[in-house]
């Protein structure tokens, strides 16, 4: 039997619920296949979104019309604003998620979007001719035709589980892998290679002696990711903060002799910023302990996710050195540790779009790409999904630059210098991090969203709403005084030199030590004029830090437009570097696999110098 879809989406994680939702959202008939759909969605590792950087992409996703940040809005249990004690361009939202919630709402998104069908299904083959994808096999005997197709497989493909000495084929805990398509994709000229990740113990919270550890409870006033109207959190659950020892490493170290890691069982490379317990005791044998952080996996469970602990030990070895751990000292597990190693495709045969090179109409997103994260996953999804619709429409892709969006950072990097091990977004990444905040990753990104029709004239109309009542906030403090007598005493508390003579609010605003909220309560005329205009926390928030760091902004602004004077120039796909003599050996290999866009991109491959970057413009102007 043959079907036809405009768009067919392989797997159903982070990054293909993204894919489809989108891909259905502006018009393609789109197919969502999984091998189990009860397991849409799945918290593979920890139960938490967002993070270090990566609040910031679900921000974005959220503002470009994704729907990572509802969901989490919509099933949190816990909620954290993180580095507030450092400059705004380090915040970053966190939140802990209902494990079961999210899967279950993420699904009932999915199943009442207009031009989406799902189905329960393996995909065994891939139709291509020429270069050229049209379809897919599946296990069930269906041909199914498609303009484009989108694999998101995550860990699936060839993927093997890990503890101690056992092994065995599978794509998590209890579901199996997909042997099918690697093979396929590598004789076609697509590279293949592997990775390994981990997870950690769960454990049985009702044997857990929370009396010896560190609590660690949400903000008192908890927002959230969306920029729509989600429901506030309430009664929020906590997380807890332990620590190993002495003692729990020495017991580690007697199951060496049996780790996959240490013994050359795993020949994948593992996460370099989330390393497995085993890995950190040997890395840092100098450190006497390290933290560990639990995390509940809902409200109607007792399981919690030992994050920190991710271990491919034997089981008996886990549960010794757990047990050393305070506050674990009766503790069951659950589920033990495991790592999983698993195929991924070298993301530099990837078009910006996310179209592969190799074979046209094919994208490839998530954990296939070598990344790792829910966040990072969704947004090549979303990206993945916008790009095959309007390549179905014959329009260009929508590609965001390192200076708009985290994302574009993201996918600039998978596609320009590829990934050694898994790789994970940090917010020193970006370079022009005080331009992509958290809180203003809706006036970078809504205009856009609005403009491929993913969000409505409302939402945009709100968006400009708030920004016009910041400009108002800005205004007001840039033209108005306060006297000595006001602030002064407010001042002193502060420690900061007081006042001799009435001040612009903003001169005032500049200093480190004060606050808005210190003006609001000393200068009446600011305080009347507020609550004229009805100005919100959130409006209040975005007009201190730009009045507080607008010259940091706009010295950033100013070099990101330099820079994007080299994204402007075009390279032709058709370039034989080969044939420059004046680049250097390496330059002309590196450039040939990546195959730049433009001369941006070929500045920023790993081994490509100034000199051939000025021997490319030299050659363009000829």
């Amino acid at each position: 039997m043959k079907i036809e879809y405009d768009v067919v989406v392989v797997g159903a994680g982070h990054a293909g619920c993204e894919a489809a939702m989108v891909s259905a959202k502006l018009g393609s008939k789109t197919l969502l296949i999984t091998m189990n759909l009860s397991l849409i969605a799945q918290m593979s590792c920890n139960p938490a979104i967002g993070g270090i950087a990566k609040g910031q992409i679900v921000r974005e996703i959220d503002a470009l019309g994704g729907m990572l940040g509802i969901v989490t809005d919509n099933t949190m249990i816990q909620f954290r604003m993180l580095n507030r004690s450092k400059g705004p361009a380090m915040w970053s939202p966190r939140a802990q998620s209902d494990k079961q919630a999210f899967s279950i709402f993420w699904r009932s998104l999915l199943e009442n979007q207009e031009n989406l069908d799902m189905r329960q299904d393996i995909v065994t083959d891939l139709l291509i001719e020429n270069g050229y994808i049209s379809g897919v096999v599946t296990q069930q005997g269906l041909t199914i035709l498609a303009k484009k197709v989108i694999l998101t497989n995550g860990t699936f493909l060839n993927g093997k589980i890990h503890i101690g000495e056992i092994n065995f084929d599978g794509g998590r805990m209890g579901e199996q892998n997909s042997p099918f398509l690697s093979d396929k994709l590598k004789n076609l000229g697509i590279e293949t290679k592997k990775l390994k990740t981990g997870t950690p113990v769960r454990i049985d919270g009702r044997t857990i002696d929370f009396s010896k550890m560190e609590e660690q409870k949400g903000d008192e006033n908890p927002t959230g990711f969306s920029f729509t109207q989600t429901p506030k959190l309430q009664n929020q659950c906590s997380c807890w903060i332990t620590y190993t020892n002495n003692e729990v490493h020495d017991i580690l170290r007697t199951g060496f002799a049996q780790s996959p890691m240490f013994q050359g069982r795993i020949q994948g490379v593992g996460p370099r910023y989330c390393p497995s317990i085993e890995d950190k005791i040997e890395r840092f044998s100098d450190r006497d302990r390290h933290q560990l952080f639990l995390e509940p996996e809902g409200r109607n469970t007792y399981e919690y996710y030992l994050n920190g602990f991710s271990s491919s030990l034997p089981e008996s070895v886990q549960m010794e050195a757990m047990h050393k751990i305070p506050g674990l000292e009766n503790a069951k597990i659950l589920r033990p540790g495991y790592a999983i190693e698993y195929d991924y495709f070298d993301p530099t045969q990837l078009f910006p779009s996310m179209e592969s090179k190799i074979v046209r109409n094919l994208y490839i997103a998530g954990q296939l790409n070598g990344t790792t994260g829910y966040e990072e996953a969704g947004c090549q999804g979303l990206m993945s999904g916008i790009n095959a619709h309007r390549a179905i429409l014959e329009q260009e892709p929508i590609v965001l630059s390192r200076s708009e969006a985290y994302i574009g950072v993201l996918i600039d990097d998978l596609t320009t210098k590829g990934v050694q091990d898994p790789y994970r977004m940090f917010t020193s990444r970006a370079e022009y991090r005080i331009l992509l905040r958290q809180d203003n990753a809706d006036e970078r990104l809504t205009p856009l969203a609005f403009k491929l029709g993913l969000i409505s004239e409302k939402r945009l109309q709100e968006m400009e709403k708030k920004y016009d009542q910041r400009e108002k906030i800005v205004d007001f403090i840039s033209q108005n005084s306060i006297y000595p007598k006001e602030i002064n005493d407010r001042l002193k508390e502060l420690e900061t030199p007081e006042l001799t003579q009435k001040v612009k609010l903003e001169s005032l605003l500049l200093r480190p030590q004060l606050v808005l909220e210190d003006l609001i309560k000393a200068s009446s005329s600011l305080s009347a004029f507020l609550t004229q205009i009805n100005a919100t926390q959130e409006e209040l928030e975005i007009a201190e830090i730009l009045i507080k760091y607008q010259h940091y902004i706009n010295k950033e602004k100013e070099l990101a437009e330099k820079m994007s004077q080299l994204d402007n120039i075009k390279l032709p796909h058709d370039i034989d570097y080969f044939s420059f003599p004046s680049l250097s050996m390496e330059a002309r290999e590196k450039l040939t696999k990546v195959n730049p866009q433009n001369l941006g991109q070929a500045s920023r491959i790993s081994g490509v110098n100034p000199s051939d970057i000025a021997a490319l413009m030299i050659y363009l102007k000829s």
